[in-house]
């Protein structure tokens, strides 16, 4: 576990063992969500890197014969 002090300017560093763990690099976007009594921090994925996610995927959509 490691242990984290908020500066008087409400900032945090991040341990360098964390950083090293999750490939955490310099100018990364974090997402801090509020849950449950704790702040979680979820890297933001850049568009570039969603690509291609979908693909496979059945794009028709069944729609019911009164929605036409």
């Amino acid at each position: 576990m490691e242990i984290i002090t908020i500066s008087s300017k409400y900032q945090i560093v991040i341990p360098k063992k964390v950083r090293l763990l999750l490939g955490l690099q310099p100018g990364q976007k974090l997402q801090a969500i509020p849950y449950q009594g704790r702040i979680e921090l979820i890297p933001v994925e850049p568009v570039q890197e969603l690509r291609g996610a979908a693909k496979g995927i059945d794009r028709v959509v069944k729609r019911d014969a009164d929605r036409r």
